[in-house]
């Protein structure tokens, strides 16, 4: 039995995405490509994970893959959705001491041990939760802010995709092996089928971590693909 995404409108367009550790079948009105994180704060020098003291290196081309990602997906009339990391001035949104994301969030960290950048990480409306230039959203994109890792968690955008009927998740973004994975995961528990495009992603610390994180999706949670695998598959359908 041939594996691919489900389909849930019968004899519209399909092509087949060349993946790991299978190839799937793909229809693009049911497939949304996820843009997770790709903020100044994660991938711009100055934001916060260059302040941190991450490598961001290799940010400038996961930003150019996913640029080349979105116009594909776009002429093939599929839904792009935009999560956004971050908090309220105040963070009150980050949780206190009683959260555990006040201690392992690492913007929340610099920021108490370099108390000058206190309300400049990830507060929404500053420079540094805002998407990055390049990758800037249009109309017809959809923007799901988020508190936590996961864009699923205390969101709508289960909501948003079931109602257009998106079973079929394309992730790029920052930082694979933290807020794509955790998002992927919590997709793959609501049953869509995730899959990460490599090279449109970047992750924060050694290049062993990247592909540990890519180990761990293929062998159980999705499937992982290229940005050209993508593109070569997707603009074979004309949009509806």
């Amino acid at each position: 039995m041939q594996t691919g995404f489900s389909a849930l409108t019968l004899g519209r367009a399909e092509v087949t995405l060349p993946a790991r550790p299978e190839p799937l079948s793909v229809r693009p009105n049911e497939t949304a490509v996820i843009v997770v994180d790709m903020q100044n704060a994660y991938v711009s020098k100055g934001g916060y994970c260059d302040l941190a003291g991450f490598d961001i290196s290799g940010s400038d081309a996961a930003i150019a893959q996913t640029a080349r990602l979105l116009e594909a997906a776009r002429a093939a009339g599929v839904l792009v959705v935009y999560f956004q990391n971050g908090w309220d001035p105040d963070y009150v949104e980050a949780g206190g001491p009683g959260s555990p994301n006040w201690h392992k969030s690492n913007a929340l960290k610099t920021m108490r041990a370099r108390p000058e950048l206190q309300g400049t990480l990830l507060a929404k409306g500053s420079w540094d939760y805002a998407i990055v230039d390049q990758l800037a959203p249009r109309p017809g994109d959809i923007l799901v802010p988020k508190t936590r890792y996961s864009g699923f968690f205390n969101t709508n955008v289960d909501s948003i995709l079931r109602a257009r009927g998106i079973r079929n998740l394309v992730f790029t973004g920052v930082a694979t092996n933290v807020c794509v994975e955790s998002a992927l995961r919590d997709a793959f528990h609501l049953e869509y089928f995730g899959v990460v495009v490599e090279d449109a992603t970047h992750q924060l610390g050694p290049d062993f971590i990247q592909k540990a994180a890519l180990y761990n999706i293929e062998k159980f949670f999705g499937w992982v693909t290229s940005a050209a695998e993508f593109c070569g598959a997707i603009s074979q359908v004309a949009p509806e």
